[in-house]
């Protein structure tokens, strides 16, 4: 240990200090991969789903991004390791560089987040980006680094803009939030009434139509497409572009221009791991300037006008208020200061009006310089747009005149039977002129995703739902327990739809030992029905009281599914042993008797600490298991307990019956899917309730005949309310009509299931 600290002579032995550097340049290697990883994922995503803001879904302005920058930039903060070759100091500048991508990338982010993390986050960003700036003006200083000073330069002045602009913008986004929420709640109670009066329509026309003004709303008020359009953001992409278009020019000149520069001679301590630091960095800018360059010019784009005269009307105008309202705020907002000078508490008081008279006074400032950047980007990029356009009117004039005119009238065609949807289009104070395209834009996603939806349409379900009997109704729904077999505790905890599909199922696997094909295909369609019931159970489940009888019911499928296996009972096993198909279902009742009481002995407390509601998962199981074999040995006549195709038959029907009639609450699931949701979840929630419809059309159409009518139809929405609902409609039939015993619960062999 002392050979290695000190020599002989007592002085410091750094001989060996440096051979971890170029290690220590891998882990900034890989800190820079990951960042460039995020960002290319990003712009993919945004190619991909056609958000041409390009929102942050990978990498975003948070703790673990931040930590990333911060490793990634290790050569820029690097006092006093010597750089001596050209892509030591290359990887110098693509550090810096990479900062300004990082910001540029991330503004998007900052829509959503909340005030105190968004404060806390740009804080955190200013303080490396404070270190980076002062710790390159030091390396300057003492010659680390001794060239590229123009570049370095030019990536700090253009550091600090991008960084006031994230703060600029910071300071908009709450309130544009806040105002944003409060005008969808007004336009969703129009929407709604709309939505109401639209009932001339299919079912599915009425949804579709109904989503696309969800969507519209929900999609512009997005806080990510909000911060994109912003003129800050706008501009932060043309000053991330300037960025990376300075250091290809570093690069450039370095290896095409040797020449004008003169390099020392030396290794660095990092050895190869630099020429890796400025390749994957340099990728890294590459990749990110992507979406920030695209966004601005995507933005140029739609903000130049058709007509030369409206060229400078969208460029220029006054500072909206959302700007600078969280800073009059708290310029109105007097100090609480515990000072007994009342001259001193004036003087503060004062101070702090002129500081922030003073940040207005900035922040106006870098809003009129964002939108100046906006400005002389559309002077320029307008003429290139019109030197484009007349080109490709003179060849489409030449070469197809004839289908130019065809195509007018079909999209003049098209355009006149389209949903009228600028009055659900939220914007923000000086974004009138682009409403329109907003609206051109956007109004074919609700198609595509619909599109989408329909090519993952659950065909084995669609063949189970259209053997369906409508003379019959959902006789199923009744029939699956009886009230004459009491629960196995005084309480009868209440019933999920996805429960009784289950324990129906594990019954029907449990009885098919001979021939187990068409046991499949009932797995396959239960499988897609359980996700739908899913769907319903937990955006009508308000109050989350069936949160223990879904969770029974995910867990008991698992096991089902997986392995055929009932909680920790093999299924097969018991078809096996069994001599009828009396024996396996007593069997399988006795099974989960004998847990429910195993489970009460071990907890004696269960029953008086716990509402029905919320028994411990295989309790609920073990209850709905037996009830529903003592539903079936109670109800099924000699014929059907001897035969295993006529019972199959009857738990075919039954699980036929609960889903169809679970079903029949779709509207109502993916109308309320897209409501339950805050502002930044909003969109996402749109988006998949589209993609459910385009997935469900064909089931909705084929229950559109058999749906239940009642008053509240959120009612409906829990099983036990539509049991309540059909026996009276029963009981004032049987007024008018003989009644059936529930041995005359027969099932035709339509219901039988053969799928190809």
């Amino acid at each position: 240990m002392g050979s290695l600290g000190c020599t002989v002579n007592g002085t410091v032995n750094d001989s060996r200090f440096s051979e971890p550097m170029p290690w220590i340049g891998l882990y900034v290697v890989a800190a820079s991969a990951a960042c460039a990883i995020a960002m290319a994922f990003d712009a993919f995503h945004g190619f991909r789903y056609r958000k041409f803001w390009f929102p942050c879904k990978y990498f975003a302005l948070n703790a673990t991004t931040l930590t990333l920058i911060g490793v990634a930039v290790k050569l820029s903060v690097d006092l006093n390791t010597s750089m001596p070759r050209p892509q030591d100091q290359l990887a110098k500048l693509s550090s810096t560089t990479f900062i300004c991508t990082a910001i540029g990338n991330s503004m998007p982010s900052l829509g959503t987040m909340e005030t105190k993390e968004l404060m806390m986050n740009v804080v955190a960003l200013g303080i490396l980006v404070v270190t980076v700036i002062v710790n390159v003006c030091i390396q300057l200083g003492t010659g680390v680094i001794y060239v590229f000073w123009i570049e370095h330069a030019l990536i700090m002045f253009l550091m600090v803009v991008l960084f006031a602009i994230l703060i600029s913008s910071s300071l908009a986004i709450p309130v544009t939030k806040s105002y944003l929420d409060l005008k969808y709640n007004k336009k969703f109670v129009a929407a709604e009434k709309e939505c109401r009066n639209n009932c001339n329509t299919s079912i599915t026309r009425k949804l579709r139509d109904d989503l696309m003004r969800y969507w519209m709303m929900a999609h512009t008020c997005n806080p990510q497409f909000v911060t994109g359009r912003l003129a800050t953001c706008i501009a932060s992409g043309a000053f991330c572009l300037l960025s990376a278009m300075v250091l290809a020019e570093a690069i450039l000149r370095s290896y095409l221009m040797p020449w004008c520069f003169t390099f020392c001679n030396g290794e660095s301590d990092y050895k190869w791991s630099t020429t890796l630091i400025l390749v994957t960095q340099s990728i890294a800018v590459g990749g990110g300037t992507i979406g920030p360059a695209l966004r601005w010019f995507i933005a140029i784009k739609f903000m130049c006008p058709k007509r030369t005269k409206k060229s400078y009307k969208i460029g220029f105008s006054s500072v909206e208020k959302y700007w600078v309202q969280i800073l009059s705020q708290l310029k109105d907002c007097p100090l609480d200061l515990r000072i007994s000078g009342r001259h001193v508490r004036k003087l503060v008081h004062n101070a702090k009006n002129k500081a922030l008279d003073l940040c207005i006074l900035i922040q106006k400032a870098m809003v009129v310089l964002s939108k100046s950047v906006r400005l002389i980007s559309i002077f320029f990029v307008s003429r290139l747009i019109i030197i484009y356009r007349c080109c490709k009117k003179l060849v489409d004039l030449v070469m197809c005149r004839n289908s130019i005119r065809n195509c007018n009238t079909e999209s003049e065609s098209n355009t006149n039977g389209k949903l009228d949807l600028r009055n659900y289009i939220l914007h923000l104070e000086g974004e009138e002129e682009l409403i329109d395209l907003m609206m051109e834009g956007d109004r074919e996603a609700t198609g595509h995703w619909n599109r989408m939806g329909r090519k993952e349409q659950p065909r084995y379900l669609i063949q189970l739902l259209e053997k369906l009997n409508p003379s019959r109704g959902f006789e199923g729904v009744q029939k699956f327990d009886s009230k004459q077999v009491l629960s196995l505790d005084f309480e009868e905890p209440p019933n999920s739809w996805a429960l009784p599909v289950v324990t129906l199922t594990s019954i029907a696997v449990a009885i098919s030992s001979t021939d187990f094909r068409p046991v499949k295909e009932l797995i396959k369609c239960v499988n897609e029905g359980l996700k739908y019931i899913r769907v319903i159970e937990n955006n009508l489940d308000i109050k989350r009281d069936l949160t223990n009888i879904r969770k029974a019911a995910q867990i008991v499928w698992a096991g089902v599914d997986l392995h055929y296996r009932w909680l920790d009972v093999e299924l097969l096993e018991i078809a096996v042993q069994g001599r009828s198909l009396k024996d396996i279902i007593s069997e399988l009742s006795d099974i989960a008797k004998n847990k429910f009481m195993e489970l009460r002995k071990n907890d004696v407390t269960f029953c008086l600490s716990y509402t029905p509601s919320k028994w411990p998962i295989k309790v609920l199981a073990a209850n709905s298991m037996y009830r529903i074999c003592q539903t079936l040995l109670l109800t099924t006549d000699n014929r059907s307990i001897d035969c295993s195709k006529v019972m199959f038959e009857r738990l075919t029907a039954m699980i036929a019956d609960v889903i169809g009639a679970c079903l029949t609450n779709l509207q109502l699931a993916i109308t309320l899917k897209c409501h339950q949701s805050t502002i930044e979840e909003r969109e996402e929630c749109v988006r998949h309730a589209i993609h459910l419809l385009g997935e469900t059309e064909k089931i909705l159409e084929i229950l559109s005949c058999q749906q239940l009518m009642s008053s509240d139809p959120q009612k409906l929405a829990c099983i036990n309310e539509w049991r309540a609902v059909t026996r009276e409609k029963d009981q004032q039939h049987c007024k008018s009509s003989p009644t059936s015993s529930d041995s005359d619960f027969s099932i035709s062999s339509d219901l039988y299931l053969n799928i190809n």
